[in-house]
Parts: structure tokens; C-alpha cells; sequence
């Protein structure tokens, strides 16, 4: 019964809000790529149902289906990072109601257990079992398969959850999910395929319908879950308290900075933003371990095509700046009527944010060095990449400060509302992840693989020794449009 209040609630919320008219198009978009993706998998398990049984003329494709389990696994666990953000739930107005705070934690566990995300492999799962699994186990088989399927989507959420609340709180638990894999792919590799063969079998039980494989997978959710809540409660009287405020021992002032003026005030205001606000700095943590996680992939024998390494080389660059720069004025929301009280201060705040970010692709470049010197990557590429990032791409995502207009919480993660992108912010992510690689695999079909890059360098240097200018004409657009976005920031507070 509360989780349907709350879920009731949690729509009421939503439609109550100041910017649910203005989202309408974000809404649009999530559902048009819902189907899009849903039809990719309803292909890819039609496909695998067919491939298999020629590739594997010995095997049935569910048995090669079943041993890459944990690779299914693995992979969902990285598409969370990108698609799932941990559960929020607007704690504080139920805390004045007779409602046990450890129950509205495992409600919100039950919600997350339920979301539509842990079901959406299925789209490939069941057609795919439809074209194996029915020749000998019939539509029960289908339906016990598909029902341990999802049972693993479960515990793998769990499992994700407790690495990204770990990981947002502290960067070093990356290492958890890093040695768990690893330590996965050196048995596989080392000890005659243990996993593999372990999730064959486990898949086969899954057909058969075997009721204590489905239990143990259940055992091993429930004990996740109640790992998730013990991290959720500690950090929920965390941010009830505000106790993240008393832990600093030691402030910088970046004082190096003052010598370069009011941009060098707004450029110790960005790092103040990322490094002293726990919504901020943990999506700044996200952002480095996703460019060592790429810089990572140039070294497997997967990315050594030239899509793969144009798909790794300008995500690497670029990656950072899409996840930060998406939310451009919207970190800012919270404080904006002070900085619109200095003459310009939208301008230099703008050129900071600039300056940093491009200041920031010098990161994933060393990364990357030791690649350019085994000859994974040429270092016209990588320099290319670069400055295509700090020119065109960031072009691309700082026209956002024009039309964000909806606060982002600085600090709560846990007991705040689960904010959205507004349309715009979702058309201009997908415009930075796809334009570059249609573009650059166009040119390359029309003039090769130097001649791509060179443009692509010229269009990066272009952009970005012009920056002020079109900073300049973002500032302009913004001001024209100040009072609108200014009421927005307010509303969504």
C-alpha cells in the first residue's frame, strides 16, 4: 500500500512541477528511444537465435547464450552508469508523518527492484528463447528462462547500486567492481572456463524450471539489498544532518588564481562547485573513471578497428564535458540572483567553465600516450580529437546556458527530488555523442583516414581560438533571455 502511495505521489509530484510543461519534448524523445532500443534488442535476439545455431552447430544457442551470461551481466552493470541513476525519494515531508524512515528505505529498494529498466533485456531474451527454447522445453521453458532472466537483472541492480552509491561517496571504491571483474575474467581465462560453465549451468536450471536456482538467485538480491540499505541509511542521516559540511579539514582558496582576475575568480568558483558539493563531485568522479575505463579499451584487441578507436579517442576527450556541461547553469540555479548583481559576471563565468574543461582533455591526452606510443593511435589523432572536443563539441553543449533553466541540487542525492533533463539538454547530449562519429566517418569514406582527421583538427582549432566570440554571443542570449531562465531557476529550487 505505500509503495503505491508513494509511487502515486512521486507523479503527482512530477506533473505538480514547474517545469513538467516544459519538458514535454524530453518525454517524447525517452519514449521514442525506448522503442527505438527496445526493437535493436527484439533484432539482436532474433539474430543470436538464428547465428548461434549455424556458428555452433554442436551446441544448442541457448547453452552459448547462457555462458555469456556474465558478459550480458558485465555490460548491464556499465549501461547503468548511464541510464540508471541510484533511487531518490523526497524523504522530508514523510518524516513528519508516523512512517518509520527504514521502511520508506526499503520501499524505495522495492521501487528500484521494480524499475522497467531490470526488464528491458528482455526484449532480446524472449524472442530469442521463443526461437531455441520452445523446440524442446515448450512456452513453460520460455517463461521459467525469462523469469530467471529478470530475476538477474534484479540482482545485478543491486549490485550496481551498492557500487555507484560506494563510488559517488568515495572515488577509491572503484576498485570493488574493478578486482570483481577482473578477478571473473582471470578464472575464465586461467582455470578452463569455471564462469562460463557455471552460468550454462544456471541457465539451464532457469529453463527448467529448477525452484532453487531461482531461490538462490533470490538470496543473493535480498542480501544485496540489505548491503544497499545499510549504505542508504547511513548516508540518509547523513544528509538529514548536513554532517558532509563538518568532515573538511582542510580548504583551499586557490589563491594562484587571483592574478587572473574575475575569470580567475569564476574559475576557483568551478572548483569550489565540483570538489566541495557531493552532487557535483560525484559526477565529476564519474566522469574520470569513465575516461580511464575508455582509455582502458584502446589496449583490448576490440577497439583496434578504426570506428573503435574514432568511437574511443573522442569519447575520451569529450566524455567529462557532456556529463558536466549538459547541467551548465543549472549547478548555478542555486546562487544565480547573486552573480546576476556583477556587471558581465555571466560572461567570465562562461569563459571559466571554458578554460577548465579544455584545460581538462590534457587528462585523457596523457592517458593516452602510452597507446600513441605502441601505434594504437597516431598522435595526429589523438591531437585532432582534441581540439575537435574543445571547439566543435563544447561549441555544441554551451549553447545550453542559454535555455537551462531548472535548478540541479547541489548537495542531496538520497532524499531529493530525482531531477530530469529537459528536452533540449537530451537533444543536445545526443547531438555531442552522434555528430562527431557520423561525422568522422563520413569524411573518412570521402578522403581517408589523414585527410579526416586534419579537418576535423582544422574545424577543433577554428572553434576554439574563436571561443570568446561565440562565448561572447552565448552571453548575449542568455541575458536576453534572463528573466524567463531566472524564473525557472526559482521554480525548480
Amino acid at each position: 500500500m505505500l509503495l503505491k502511495e508513494l509511487r502515486k505521489h512521486t507523479k503527482l509530484a512530477a506533473k505538480r512541477h514547474p517545469m513538467f510543461e516544459k519538458n514535454k519534448f524530453g518525454k517524447f524523445y525517452i519514449y521514442f528511444m525506448m522503442l527505438f532500443w527496445a526493437g535493436y534488442f527484439i533484432f539482436f535476439g532474433i539474430i543470436f537465435g538464428f547465428g548461434f545455431a549455424d556458428m555452433f552447430p554442436t551446441m544448442e544457442p541457448y547453452h552459448i547464450m547462457n555462458k555469456g551470461l556474465f558478459i550480458i551481466l558485465a555490460i548491464d552493470f556499465l549501461f547503468r552508469f548511464a541510464f540508471q541513476k541510484t533511487p531518490t525519494q523526497e524523504i522530508k515531508p514523510y518524516l513528519l508523518l508516523p512512517v518509520k524512515k527504514n521502511k520508506l528505505l526499503n520501499i524505495l529498494l522495492l521501487k528500484s527492484a521494480t524499475n522497467s529498466y531490470n526488464a528491458f533485456w528482455l526484449f532480446m531474451i524472449v524472442p530469442f528463447a521463443f526461437i531455441t527454447v520452445t523446440k524442446y522445453f515448450g512456452i513453460t521453458g520460455v517463461i521459467t528462462y525469462s523469469l530467471g532472466f529478470y530475476l538477474l537483472m534484479i540482482l545485478n541492480n543491486y549490485w550496481y547500486q551498492m557500487c555507484r552509491t560506494l563510488i559517488n561517496e568515495k572515488t577509491y571504491f572503484v576498485i570493488i567492481p574493478i578486482v570483481f571483474y577482473g578477478l571473473l575474467l582471470t578464472l575464465e581465462l586461467t582455470l578452463g572456463n569455471p564462469v562460463s560453465k557455471f552460468t550454462m549451468e544456471v541457465g539451464e536450471l532457469f529453463i527448467k524450471g529448477n525452484l532453487l536456482s531461482f531461490l538462490g538467485v533470490l538470496i543473493v538480491a535480498a542480501g544485496l539489498g540489505w548491503i544497499n540499505r545499510t549504505i542508504m541509511i547511513r548516508n540518509l542521516y547523513a544528509e538529514l544532518a548536513k554532517t558532509n559540511d563538518t568532515k573538511i579539514k582542510h580548504v583551499s582558496e586557490y589563491k594562484f588564481l587571483e592574478q587572473y582576475g574575475e575569470v580567475g575568480e569564476y574559475f576557483r568558483l568551478e572548483l569550489k562547485l565540483l570538489f566541495r558539493n557531493k552532487r557535483s563531485k560525484s559526477m565529476f568522479r564519474m566522469g574520470c573513471f569513465l575516461i580511464i575505463m575508455l582509455t582502458g579499451m584502446l589496449f583490448t584487441p576490440s577497439y583496434e578497428g578504426p570506428l573503435g578507436k574514432s568511437f574511443v579517442g573522442i569519447y575520451n576527450f569529450a566524455i567529462l564535458g557532456i556529463l558536466m556541461l549538459t547541467q551548465i547553469m543549472s549547478f548555478e540555479g542555486n546562487y544565480l540572483d547573486g552573480l546576476m548583481s556583477r556587471k558581465e559576471s555571466i560572461y567570465n563565468l562562461l569563459r571559466a567553465k571554458y578554460y577548465f574543461y579544455s584545460f581538462a582533455v590534457i587528462v585523457p591526452f596523457i592517458l593516452m600516450i602510452p597507446v600513441i606510443i605502441m601505434g594504437k593511435i597516431t598522435l595526429l589523432m589523438a591531437i585532432s580529437y582534441c581540439f575537435f572536443t574543445t571547439g566543435f563539441i563544447y561549441f555544441i553543449i554551451f549553447q545550453l546556458a542559454v535555455y537551462n533553466n531548472k535548478t540541479t541540487p547541489l548537495n542531496e542525492s538520497l532524499i531529493g527530488r530525482q531531477s530530469t533533463g529537459t528536452g533540449f539538454q537530451s537533444l543536445i547530449s545526443l547531438m555531442s555523442f552522434g555528430v562527431p562519429m557520423l561525422v568522422i566517418n563520413l569524411l573518412r569514406i570521402a578522403f581517408g583516414e589523414i585527410i579526416s582527421q586534419l579537418i576535423f583538427l582544422a574545424i577543433g582549432l577554428a572553434l576554439t581560438f574563436t571561443s570568446n566570440y561565440w562565448i561572447k554571443n552565448i552571453y548575449k542570449r542568455f541575458m536576453k533571455r534572463r528573466y524567463k531562465n531566472m524564473e525557472g531557476f526559482r521554480d525548480s529550487k
